[in-house]
């Protein structure tokens, strides 16, 4: 092996060592857009089903029902006729 292969077996080296650096940052970089996105999503759908919690619940209350926690005890279908 001469100084040339050596040398150019260095730049290959360097070369692909900077290759995959990039790549890897590329790939942190979508997954953390991943994973922002994912995270405001879930908070976005807890705001919805505490607004929905919240309708459920004026519901209720003007149709008289006690209590605001989704277990409690329903009317049964018996009971409506």
């Amino acid at each position: 092996m001469d100084a040339q292969d050596s040398e150019d077996l260095k730049q290959s080296t360097a070369d692909m060592t900077a290759f995959v650096q990039n790549l890897l940052q590329q790939m942190q970089s979508r997954f953390q857009t991943m994973s922002e996105s994912i995270i405001m999503k879930i908070d976005e759908m807890g705001n919805r089903i505490s607004e929905l919690e919240q309708s459920i619940n004026d519901l209720r209350s003007e149709m008289g029902i006690e209590g605001s926690s989704p277990s409690a005890p329903s009317m049964a279908k018996d009971d409506l006729s």
